[in-house]
Parts: C-alpha cells; sequence; structure tokens
C-alpha cells in the first residue's frame, strides 16, 4: 500500500467530512476512497473514524494519525518543491475561485497568457460571489474583494478597486439626480446582500477623513456584481460598482457618475490560500501571474488614471464577456 497516497486520502476525508466529497475533489472514484481507508485501518490495525449516516468523526487514534500524517505530507511537499524542475516546470491541476466579473473581465481575457507560460497547469475557474470554505471544497485559492475575515486563511494582496456612485439616464429623467447626501431619503437603490448572511449592504461614501453609511430603500436586492450592475443600467436605482465594470457604460452614456464630492472607500482585492508552510509552486505561479496582472492596469490598483494598454485589454475583455453572454462560442 502506498502510505503517503493513503495520508493524502485520509486527510482529504476528514478536511471534506466526506468520502464523496473528497472522492470529487481528489478525481478519485468513491469506492477507492473507502477502500485506501479501509485498508489504512487494516495496516494500522486500529479504526481511525467512527462514521455514522450523517457525519465522521475522528477517534483519538484518528485524530494523532491526522496531526502526524499532516506535518509528514507537508514536509515531503517542501522538500518536492526545493527541486529545481518543480520550480521551473510546475504541472498538475489546480482549483481557484473568484467573483464573476473578475473572472470574466480581467482573468478569463488572459488566461491564454498564464497556458502560454505554464502549459502543463489545468486551471480549473469557478465563478461566484459567495464566500468560499476553501477546505471544504479542495479549493487551492480564491481571488476576494473585501478584508480578510478568516484567520486560518492567508491573504496576499494583487490589488484595489474604486467604486463610484452612479445611475442610469433613465433612473435621473425619472427621479432626479441627487446633489448630496441628504437628498439620498427621496432615492432609490439598488441593494447588493451577502450570500452567507442575507443582509444587505448599505451605500458607503467618504470625502477627506468623514465617513458616511447609507441604508437605501430599493425595489430589488441581489447577490452577484453582474445582476447588480445590470439593475442599475436598466434604471431601477443608484449603484456602486467598481470602475473598470462601469467605465464601459460611463464611456457610452448608459451610467452617469454622480455625487462626486464623495467616494466609495476602495476595495482591496487579494489571493487568498489555506495557511500552511509550504504553497505549492503551481498556485504560487498562478497567484504570482495574477498578481502582475492586476498590477498592469492602474484601474485594478484603484487609479482613475488608465494606460492605452490597459484600455485596449479592458475592451477586449468587454467585447469577449458580450459574446459569452449571447451564447456565442468564444474561443
Amino acid at each position: 500500500m502506498d502510505k503517503l497516497h493513503a495520508m493524502r486520502v485520509f486527510v482529504r476525508v476528514v478536511e471534506a467530512n466526506s468520502f464523496s466529497k473528497a472522492a470529487e475533489t481528489l478525481g478519485l472514484p468513491r469506492a477507492s476512497v473507502t477502500t485506501t481507508i479501509q485498508n489504512l485501518e487494516e495496516s494500522l490495525g486500529v479504526r481511525l473514524l467512527q462514521r455514522t449516516t450523517r457525519r465522521l468523526n475522528l477517534t483519538l487514534d484518528g485524530a494523532a494519525y491526522l496531526e502526524g500524517a499532516t506535518r509528514i505530507l507537508s514536509e515531503v511537499d517542501e522538500i518536492e518543491s526545493t527541486l529545481t524542475s518543480a520550480r521551473k516546470n510546475p504541472r498538475g491541476r489546480i482549483r481557484v475561485d473568484m467573483p464573476g466579473s473578475i473572472g470574466r473581465l480581467v482573468i478569463i481575457p488572459s488566461i491564454h497568457e498564464f497556458h502560454a507560460q505554464y502549459p502543463d497547469i489545468e486551471v480549473m475557474i469557478g465563478l461566484t460571489d459567495r464566500t468560499i470554505d476553501l477546505i471544504q471544497e479542495g479549493v487551492d485559492c480564491v481571488l476576494r474583494i473585501g478584508s480578510l475575515q478568516d484567520s486560518s486563511l492567508v491573504a496576499r494582496r494583487i490589488g484595489a478597486l474604486q467604486p463610484l456612485t452612479c445611475a442610469s439616464p433613465a433612473y435621473i429623467a425619472q427621479y432626479g439626480e441627487p446633489k448630496s447626501l441628504e437628498e439620498l431619503e427621496h432615492h432609490l437603490a439598488v441593494n447588493y446582500f451577502g450570500s452567507r448572511t442575507g443582509r444587505t449592504m448599505d451605500l458607503c461614501f467618504e470625502r477627506g477623513d468623514e465617513t458616511r453609511e447609507i441604508a437605501m430603500r430599493g425595489v430589488v436586492a441581489v447577490n452577484d456584481a453582474d445582476a447588480y450592475l445590470n439593475c442599475g443600467l436598466e434604471g431601477l436605482g443608484i449603484i456602486q460598482p467598481p470602475r473598470f465594470m462601469a467605465l464601459p457604460h460611463l464611456r457610452s452614456g448608459a451610467l452617469r457618475e454622480i455625487l462626486t464630492d464623495w467616494r466609495p472607500p476602495r476595495m482591496q482585492v487579494s489571493a487568498v490560500y489555506p495557511h500552511s508552510r509550504h504553497l505549492s509552486p503551481k498556485v504560487r505561479v498562478f497567484v504570482d501571474w495574477a498578481a502582475e496582472l492586476f498590477e498592469s492596469c492602474p484601474l485594478l490598483q484603484g487609479e482613475d488614471v488608465t494606460t492605452e494598454a490597459c484600455l485596449a485589454k479592458e475592451a477586449a475583455a468587454m467585447a469577449r464577456a458580450e459574446r459569452m453572454r449571447a451564447g456565442e462560442c468564444v474561443a
């Protein structure tokens, strides 16, 4: 029996708290995972897991074995990562997750560049605005907007997004343009709510050292950035999207920036991954590449000034996204 393989399977089963989920993230048949654990327990002569119909529980022996197996696997990975071939030619599959807006407009239009540099890495990209449990779902890293709440994860800042307050000409024609924060009492907003908590987020404004948060009335609330922007374009209320999403619509006149003397606070963009002594080479090169991609465009660093190269890349990304929405096959 391959003890290292059995250790990896055991650790993944415990992390996922499920034989089925462990099998899915490891790319193995469920029967193989079950057999591996049974053979491991037989080899050790102890029961590692107590199985019930609803969950798995570690035995005392299982908890001790988990601690030792985790340490051994970390050391093996660290040793392997020091090899020149591993650093120069990372290979394998990685799972990354990110908000749909960043995936469609920033990462996917440039992923061919990553493939050209690292042809032996397969990238599985999940697009969602919901909070991801990296360990439970077997995700290697996520790109996340906002501050990091989970202290068991590591966050590397790769960019920043500057939101702006805007509304469609149709909305302004119907409700007028607010000239002060006090006038927002008579206006509507497209509200955004968190997928995990269901809490609606207030509009936020900064001017100098002053910060104001304002709860707005609305006729619709969404939990997806693209839907949020589209509701604003349809005239359903005032919105505060990131500038990189709103910019093409500001240029076309489909949106108008309002309350320009008050600015929403910048939002940090981070690459987040589980805390460990070692980050695998394939994940490390993806995070480095994503950081360089964001650094290449001032718009993705929270700045208002954009370079020609950045504008060209953004225009290509928007055109590609529109074709994808229209159902066209995009090579």
